[in-house]
Parts: structure tokens; sequence; C-alpha cells
């Protein structure tokens, strides 16, 4: 195993780190669910590709401008949130997911199903980042998402998000704005979004539409799903597996991606409240244990 490799999946793992932890700030924060988030990370690949490459800008405006520009088409393509709610919304986010990627395909102006190729690497002080450099950079950008994110997380803005979770209506009735917390969530989640297709873009130096798909989406959220909606580590930890399980998977061939799905089936059955809601229940005792001791009989015994 090479160290080219191994820092290969650091940069892949940083950036799914970022992605799971953005659409957190959506689903597990603010209760706002999205099945569409590889929308988000498109926009923020392609506007940094295309500034960089067809209008040449420099890389580090054209990072300055992907995660700006993926906050404010995040707050636009939030709107619907604003009008429906749970599975309408699931839809909507899904139909925004397609239309975004049609865009791409088949304008020319975004590349069509070529994509944008050539594009640049950072450069700091003249020196382009090599791998070892661009997994360092990646991986600091990851950290410093996950620490906002806790500062988020001790901020007022929270306490909006855990009531619009939890009920809408009764957060709206103690004078909670829930189009304002909606619009927040869909931002910060487009933002963080965005910056991870930067980093994407400039590492593979190429891009196409498919790379934004739908199953991406579901990629997304089942490191959010598997880590434990709405805790810090939980997304982190669904990143980390999410990334690494394909690869230690490898020398099944062709019967690793069924493997790795049974992988995620069974933690939903077992784990429903993922992994970081399973480490909490059995470190509150033994009553947790013994709830799941009696559901895998059950299971076993249908």
């Amino acid at each position: 195993m090479s160290l080219d490799y191994l820092l290969t999946i650091t940069v892949f793992m940083s950036v799914n780190v970022i992605l799971a932890t953005s659409l957190n700030v959506l689903i597990g924060f603010a209760g706002q669910v999205s099945l569409g988030h590889a929308a988000f990370f498109g926009i923020g690949a392609y506007t940094s590709a295309i500034l960089t490459v067809k209008v040449g800008v420099d890389y580090w405006w054209a990072l300055v401008l992907s995660i700006i520009i993926g906050g404010l088409i995040g707050s636009l393509l939030g709107l619907p949130s604003l009008r429906v709610r749970e599975d309408f919304l699931v839809l909507a986010t899904i139909g925004m997911n397609f239309v975004v990627v049609s865009i791409f395909n088949y304008v020319p102006f975004f590349g069509g199903p070529y994509g944008i190729i050539s594009i640049p690497r950072p450069k700091f002080f003249g020196h382009t980042f090599g791998t070892r450099a661009y997994a360092i950079y990646a991986l600091i950008w990851a950290v410093a998402v996950v620490l906002f994110v806790i500062f988020l997380s001790k901020r007022y803005v929270r306490m909006g998000f855990d009531a619009l979770r939890e009920n809408e209506d009764a957060a709206e009735s103690i004078g909670v704005s829930s189009p304002r917390y909606k619009i927040y969530a869909f931002t910060i989640a487009g933002a963080l979004a965005g910056l991870a297709g930067n980093l994407w873009a400039h590492y593979m130096t190429v891009i196409f539409p498919d790379n934004f798909s739908f199953p991406v989406s579901i990629s997304i959220i089942t490191m959010v799903v598997i880590g434990g909606l709405g805790t810090i580590t939980g997304p982190i930890i669904g990143a980390v597996l999410v990334t690494i399980l394909p690869e230690l998977l490898r020398f099944i061939q062709d019967y690793r991606m069924f493997v790795y799905g049974m992988i995620i089936v069974f933690t939903m059955l077992f784990m429903p409240s993922g992994i970081m809601g399973f480490l909490r229940g059995v470190s509150n005792g033994s009553t947790f244990s013994r709830k799941y001791i009696q559901k895998i009989r059950r299971i076993a015994g249908s």
C-alpha cells in the first residue's frame, strides 16, 4: 500500500467529513430532510472549476467564491422548504439534484457530459500542492469545519434549529421564525458543501456531471445516518467508515459493494440511532443491551 494511495484516501475522507458534517447541520440539527445534497457539492466544484479554468481567477479567490455561491444557491434552493414539509420536501430535494445535474450535463457552458478538465491545483507562494500537501490542506479544512459546527452548536442558533426539528408549529408559537432558521440551515449546508466541492475538484483536476448525481446524495446521507444524526462525532465516524470500507473490501472484487450494503443495512437494523447512539446506550447500562438482545432474538425467531 503506497503512501500516495493513503494520502489520496485522506483527501477523500476529509471531503466526506465536510459533506457529512454539512448535511448533519441541515438534517440532524434543523430536521430538514434532504436527498439532494450532492447538488450543493457539484455547485461548489463547478463554480471553482469554471472560475479557474475558463475565467482565469486565482484559486484562493475561487475558493472563497465557491463557498459564497454554494451558500447563496443553498438559500435559494431552500425556499421550497418554506412551503413543503417531510415527504414533499424529500421529493423537492431529489428533484433539485436531478435539475442541477441536468444543467451540468446539457448546458455547453458547463462542459456537458465531457465535464471540465485541467483544473489547477492550488499554489502557495509559488509552490503547487502535491499529494502530501493537498492531503494536509484538506485535513485542515475538515478540522476547521468540525470546529465551526461545534462553535455553531453552542450558539443561540442551535436552539432555534432544535425547536424547528422537534415541532415546527410549536416553535412558531413561541416566536421562533421557522422560515429564517430553515434558510440558515440550507445556507450553511450549501456553503460547506461548496467548500467540499472546491477541494474535490482541485484534487481530481477533472469533474463530470455524474460525480454529483443522486447516488452521491444517498452516499452522503448514509454517512450521517450511520454515524448518528444530530451529533458532532457521528458524521465524522460515518464519513470515515463510508470512505474506508469500500477500500478494505476491494479483495472481494465484484461482491464488495454487496457486502458494503449489507453492513449498512445491519447497522440501521441494530443501531437505528447510529453508531454514536449505540455507544451512548451501551454506556448507559445493561437495559440498552437487553433491548438489543431481545431485538436480535425476535428477528432470528421470525
